[in-house]
């Protein structure tokens, strides 16, 4: 594995199959980050902070991309090469994938992927993707790594199949075998707007019995239904979310621990303290510190 930093970039060969880059421009002006590529590697563009685009031919067209997404690119045909221009405050992480590589790790469900399947593998792909704050975590942590050169490329490749995990999980919303009611197309609903009330009063979140009555379902249902949909009880759904919201608010910079902790409902900043450890296996302040 190879580390090699040139400024603020940063290449790292996690294998002859997987190349990661970062970058973190502090300049006042824009920077353009240029190198080239191999064909047959799929790129993975994230946007942590600002904005950035990526231009080709010249600037005749480009990708924009801004704070909290992803731009896939795959071009069988020709070498893609990256030229990313990043505006003042940006940060950039890429990964770049070898196309068997990938393959390899979704053969059984390619299928769920478009540009995957049998029909699509020799054509050129572009989407783009919105990041959950749970990857916006794992990428921050990729870029203000600490660990040892000897575990540094099983610590990277464990974090790409992570971020890659998140980014092609195809959920399955309904599984009427298990959970017949669901077949029914109002309980879902009512499953899903019981969802958006708890995230919306997450500080207060309502009782399960208050919020099994405010979307006019059993209790029963609720908790069964719940499970079945987002495969996490409701109380522990609402901990996920707000340890991810968590994370993204102490990555911007903009806020203390105690205005986390009081964003999120919690009575005391160590109530809030050991949550998050539980979570991420770290403190807050300690994760604020490393989202350099």
């Amino acid at each position: 594995m190879k580390n090699i930093k040139s400024g603020t970039i940063t290449k790292i060969e996690i294998d002859n199959d997987i190349l990661y880059y970062d970058y973190n421009n502090l300049e006042s002006k824009k920077f353009l980050m240029n190198y080239e590529t191999e064909k047959g590697f799929i790129q993975f563009h994230f946007c942590l902070k600002g904005d950035i685009s990526f231009e080709y031919n010249n600037g005749a067209y480009s990708f924009p991309l801004s704070t909290g997404n992803c731009i896939l690119l795959y071009n069988p045909i020709m070498n893609l090469p990256v030229n990313a221009l990043l505006n003042h405050n940006s940060k950039l992480v890429s990964l770049h994938i070898r196309i068997e590589k990938f393959h390899s790790l979704f053969f059984e469900n390619s299928d769920n992927i478009p540009f995957l399947s049998e029909e699509n593998i020799n054509k050129k792909f572009y989407k783009e993707y919105a990041l959950s704050p749970m990857m916006t975590t794992i990428l921050v942590q990729m870029m203000n790594e600490n660990v040892s050169d000897n575990v540094k490329k099983l610590y990277f490749k464990g974090k790409v199949f992570e971020i890659l995990s998140l980014l092609f999980n195809i959920s399955k919303e309904m599984n009427t075998e298990q959970c017949p009611f669901l077949a029914d197309d109002k309980n879902v609903k009512k499953i899903k707007m019981a969802k958006e009330i708890i995230i919306a009063r997450m500080s207060e979140p309502p009782s399960l019995k208050e919020l099994a009555d405010q979307v006019e379902i059993s209790l029963k249902n609720l908790k069964e239904g719940f499970k079945q949909v987002y495969g996490n009880t409701v109380f522990g759904y609402l901990y996920d979310h707000k340890m991810n919201v968590a994370s993204q608010m102490l990555s911007t910079k903009n806020y203390n621990v105690n205005e986390v902790a009081l964003h999120l409902g919690y009575s005391t900043a160590s109530h809030f303290i050991n949550a998050f450890k539980n979570k991420f296996g770290t403190t807050p302040k300690k994760y604020l510190n490393n989202s350099n």
